[in-house]
């Protein structure tokens, strides 16, 4: 799609079509999550596979700052055209909790750029932004911890997630978790870590699913794996 009329007149239609999908009720239950929309994520994913991978398209809806049109945008981009600045500047300006999640979830890992912005991310002074970089660290423990210093993230983690802010301590506790279901010779740490600090120990954890405690967590998944 390279006709910028055409472009703008994809744009204004998505834009009207989630408009009519905008439900007040949702609207009040995420916002008291962080996200400040109201359209049922199973149809905005409809609109997206239906209009299907566009980069130009999901830049002109990223450029609205509406979080329904940035969602689309997120999953119709193709991650790899991204630059590494262009990917930190988006999520700099990113507020609503479903965007920043999905921008690294779905175009920041699958980018070429994964790694050198999870190093830049890790320590930055936003707590978002930092949560972003620990994120990409939980990517990287679970699947390639080759190159890691995991007893080096778990000094880390012992001494700032307790007073972490909730998005970053959330991130840095899903790193717990995986260095101590994924290395055995650091579980019993993980754990003791966990048990210490007690984060997320009193969350709310609906019938048969896990609880986000990590040493409830990592005994979950070790008995799993276990048979």
């Amino acid at each position: 799609m390279s006709d910028p009329s055409s472009v703008g007149t994809a744009v204004e239609a998505i834009r009207d079509e989630l408009a009519a999908l905008e439900d007040p009720r949702m609207r009040a239950v995420n916002e008291r999550h962080g996200d400040d929309h109201g359209v049922n994520l199973t149809k905005l994913r409809a609109v997206a596979k239906r209009v299907g991978a566009d980069h130009e398209l999901a830049l002109a809806l990223w450029s609205t700052g509406e979080t329904p049109a940035r969602l689309v945008a997120l999953l119709i981009a193709r991650p790899r055209l991204f630059s590494a600045d262009q990917l930190d500047g988006m999520l700099r300006a990113s507020r609503a909790r479903k965007v920043q999640d999905w921008l690294v979830a779905y175009v920041v890992k699958k980018s070429p750029h994964a790694e050198d912005l999870r190093r830049s991310w890790f320590d930055d002074a936003d707590p978002v932004v930092a949560a972003a970089g620990w994120d990409l660290t939980t990517e990287r423990v679970r699947k390639r911890p080759d190159g890691l210093d995991p007893a080096r993230l778990l000094d880390l983690v012992e001494a700032d997630m307790k007073d972490a802010p909730e998005r970053l301590q959330w991130a840095m506790n899903q790193t717990l978790a995986e260095i101590g279901i994924r290395i055995p010779g650091l579980r019993a740490r993980a754990i003791a870590i966990g048990e210490r600090l007690e984060v997320l120990k009193d969350y709310p954890t609906p019938p048969n699913c896990t609880s986000p405690y990590a040493p409830a967590w990592i005994a979950e998944m070790v008995r799993r794996a276990e048979g």
